[in-house]
């Protein structure tokens, strides 16, 4: 058992489905901004009002453009692959793409698109398909170094955190591998355990496989998945802390956000109760595990009230935070602290 990489034909002609803005186009941002080399357009169905801000083009003309696959870049609530999507991906697989999807529905169980595959000769790849035989997990300490980036909530920033760190360490000579736990980074990255569709006795032991014994000098930093704060999948981040056994935490957070998304009458933890809850839980794998600094979401503010709120918020927490897609003193100052 290994994280392998995984077959994922590109470059990509990114679908949007029917969303009206950005808000469920997770995975096409994601692709957008840290594989943008692999991104050759964007579609999406008839009237649909959101954009990635890529060239607009139909299956065929991405396809004489270069692209190999569409990925469903695009969510519905519950992870559906919606009916009124079907026709779109019918077009795309005729016009000799292969489709790439992170829905916790499978490709494969949908008639249709199973027959004009079989017809065509075309992949129907569902990455969220965890793999076979994972272990449960042991609690033994493996060698090389982690960093495990978590939340106070779901949705602010763990994954884009996590990248941000890993080219910050590669920058500076360091042997570092993003982990993707998560089908958009699974599709950035290559390689990965879509951590949420793994039987919960398993999670911990994916944690473990994903991050196996390495050099000493190598880091591991795992993207993390969801928030042990949060009522829906404090589950799958408790499992993922235990089997990541970080050396490092880094607490991700967005500016401003007081209660869990979709759950109001959940209130966010002040961030000193955050880390101090993660590190005690941590600690029952690594008890030398830290939290170096916050990684703040401040997507809402322009240049200078984010400049102003990653300072005041180090002064009020003690810690090193920074904005991982705004580089600069406070950036770097958050990369010494967690190489310290």
């Amino acid at each position: 058992m290994n994280n392998a990489p995984i077959d994922l034909p590109h470059p990509y002609l990114l679908f949007l489905g029917d969303a009206a803005d950005a808000t469920f186009l997770k995975t096409g941002l994601g692709l957008r901004d840290w594989a943008r080399d692999l991104c050759v357009a964007e579609y999406k169905c008839a009237g649909a009002a959101a954009t990635l801000g890529l060239p607009v083009m139909h299956p065929r003309a991405a396809r004489e453009a270069g692209a190999h696959a569409l990925v469903l870049a695009t969510a519905s609530i519950g992870g559906a692959i919606r009916p009124g999507w079907i026709p779109c991906l019918v077009e795309a697989l005729e016009a000799g793409l292969d489709i790439i999807s992170g829905a916790h529905d499978r490709l494969s169980d949908i008639d249709s698109l199973r027959r004009v595959a079989h017809a065509r000769g075309r992949r129907l790849i569902d990455v969220r398909t965890p793999p076979a035989g994972l272990p449960i997990a042991s609690g033994r300490r493996r060698t090389g170094k982690r960093l495990l980036t978590v939340g106070t909530d779901c949705a602010l920033g763990k994954k884009y955190t996590a990248l941000a760190l890993t080219r910050a360490f590669r920058q500076q000579g360091l042997d570092a591998d993003f982990r993707a736990t998560g089908q958009t980074g699974i599709m950035i990255a290559g390689s990965g355990i879509p951590i949420d569709s793994v039987v919960s006795d398993f999670v911990a032991g994916a944690a473990e496989v994903l991050s196996p014994d390495a050099d000493p000098a190598h880091w591991d930093i795992i993207e993390g998945q969801g928030s042990l704060f949060h009522p829906s999948y404090a589950g799958v981040s408790l499992g993922l802390l235990h089997g990541s056994q970080p050396d490092i935490l880094v607490l991700c957070h967005e500016y401003g956000r007081q209660r869990i998304v979709g759950l109001p009458d959940f209130a966010l933890p002040p961030i000193g109760v955050a880390i101090d809850v993660t590190l005690q839980q941590a600690r029952l794998t690594n008890p030398q595990v830290r939290c170096a600094g916050v990684s703040l979401n401040t997507s809402g503010l322009n240049a200078g009230e984010a400049d102003a709120a990653l300072a005041a918020s180090a002064r009020e927490w003690g810690l090193p935070v920074a904005d991982p897609l705004r580089p600069g003193p406070a950036l770097d100052s958050l990369v010494r602290a967690c190489l310290a």
